[in-house]
């Protein structure tokens, strides 16, 4: 009897065979790449899909870690998967299984919604943006044609609009106030410079050839500068017409209009006011 319970659990033993271990996500995408008639390079469909080449890996090893959300592990093997003819939706469960995600949305056709517990409106963003991105790059000619053929249009617009319609637009076209590209040749080694906010731009800027208080109001009457200049020291004056200036001393301010010198405001040791320090008005004065 002892030797016919022995044969039985042999009998029993030699029954059991083992059941083929299943398949990771990354193991079906590897083989599916590798084997078959249409062995493919990772390079090559990294360029197809606009997926770095580090991040297929990553999906074959199952090293998620690499790619930085979980939003974008299941969107890559998403298409990852459609690419190499696998089924998308098998694919993304088991990679949701496999990193301990929600598995009461594994039946859903939206695999941003499933990506994590509760996902964030930045993350529809993200995927959106990279959906985009993948589209334009795959069909860049296209977007390129259209640029061009619009470029084309305008220029034909512009073209048969004529020489009217040329000087129209550039009577619209904003005036730019008249700049100094150098500075003016002073009489006086300068010896000091005041208002240098404005020397790149400004077309009227005072020297003091003798000591002179020198006061310049804005068009409210505001005090922009006040100060008591010895010779040498250099004032840049702001861009515009509502400014004007009080001179102690109105022969001893050498004034330059567009790197220009031109006659003084007054005589020495004489106060003048209510001198208007823009080139039209100074011009203007003093060729009357």
């Amino acid at each position: 009897m002892t030797e016919n319970i022995e044969n039985n659990e042999n009998v029993v033993a030699t029954e059991v065979v083992e059941a083929p271990a299943e398949l990771t996500a990354g193991q079906m995408l590897h083989n599916a790449r590798t084997t078959g008639r249409r062995k493919r390079e990772i390079p090559t469909i990294a360029k197809q899909l606009c997926i770095r080449e580090e991040f297929l890996e990553a999906l074959e090893k199952g090293d998620y870690a690499v790619i930085p959300e979980p939003v974008y592990i299941l969107g890559f093997a998403r298409n990852y998967a459609m690419e190499l003819g696998l089924d998308p939706d098998e694919i993304v469960a088991k990679i949701k299984k496999e990193m301990g995600l929600t598995a009461d949305c594994t039946d859903s056709d939206d695999v941003t919604a499933c990506a994590m517990p509760s996902i964030e409106e930045e993350s529809w963003a993200k995927v959106y943006f990279v959906k985009v991105y993948q589209f334009i790059y795959q069909h860049w000619i296209w977007f390129a044609g259209a640029v061009v053929a619009i470029a084309l249009v305008v220029l034909g617009i512009v073209l048969l609009s004529g020489p009217e319609k040329a000087e129209e637009v550039a009577t619209l076209a904003p005036v730019v106030e008249e700049v100094i590209s150098t500075e003016p040749e002073y009489k006086l080694t300068v010896r000091e410079r005041f208002g240098t906010d404005n020397r790149d731009k400004a077309n009227v800027i005072l020297q003091a050839s003798q000591e002179s208080w020198v006061k310049v109001e804005d068009g409210r009457g505001n005090t922009v500068f006040s100060r008591v200049l010895v010779p040498g020291d250099v004032y840049y004056v702001p861009v515009g017409n509502k400014y004007k200036a009080t001179f102690g001393n109105a022969g001893g301010i050498d004034i330059w209009v567009n790197g220009k010198l031109i006659p003084d405001a007054g005589a020495d040791h004489t106060r003048k006011s209510g001198i208007m320090l823009n080139p039209d008005s100074l011009l203007g004065k003093n060729k009357k």
